[in-house]
């Protein structure tokens, strides 16, 4: 079995609704986004896939969804008025923890016909929630 990985990095802000500390505060991140491919065949050239096609593909999605933006839970009150005031926003149907961001970004590179075994979500350098799409 051959992996790849690339990394992505992109910085948002957010809130956890319901949260009992200080993430229920709306509060940014400078995240890091692992995104591992797994085959067991390599092309002509040798490579599993190129890493400049994992991360376009991905970091165009990540640019347009979520770079510098405010990640919010659908129904969260902030949402309205952060709209109102011109600020963009990406809206979740769960609270975006880190572990929700990475099955979501898991998703969206699954869509784009990646063959993406996992992606690990690094919220700061030392906290990381990992999503393999085994649900």
């Amino acid at each position: 079995m051959y992996k790849i990985v690339t990394k992505i990095f992109f910085s948002y802000g957010h809130r956890l609704l319901e949260h009992p500390g200080k993430c229920a505060s709306l509060h940014g991140h400078n995240g890091t986004v692992e995104i591992e491919i797994s085959g067991e065949c390599l092309d002509s050239l040798g490579m599993l896939i190129d890493f400049a096609q994992v991360k376009s593909l991905i970091n165009s999605w990540v640019e347009d969804h979520l770079d510098h933006r405010t990640i919010l839970k659908a129904g969260d009150p902030l949402a309205e008025v952060l709209t109102d005031a011109g600020e963009k926003l990406f809206l979740m149907d769960r609270n975006p923890t880190a572990e929700n961001l990475a099955r979501l970004i898991f998703k969206a590179a699954s869509s784009q016909g990646l063959p993406v075994s996992a992606v690990r979500f690094w919220e700061t350098p030392a906290s990381m929630a990992e999503y393999s799409g085994k649900e």
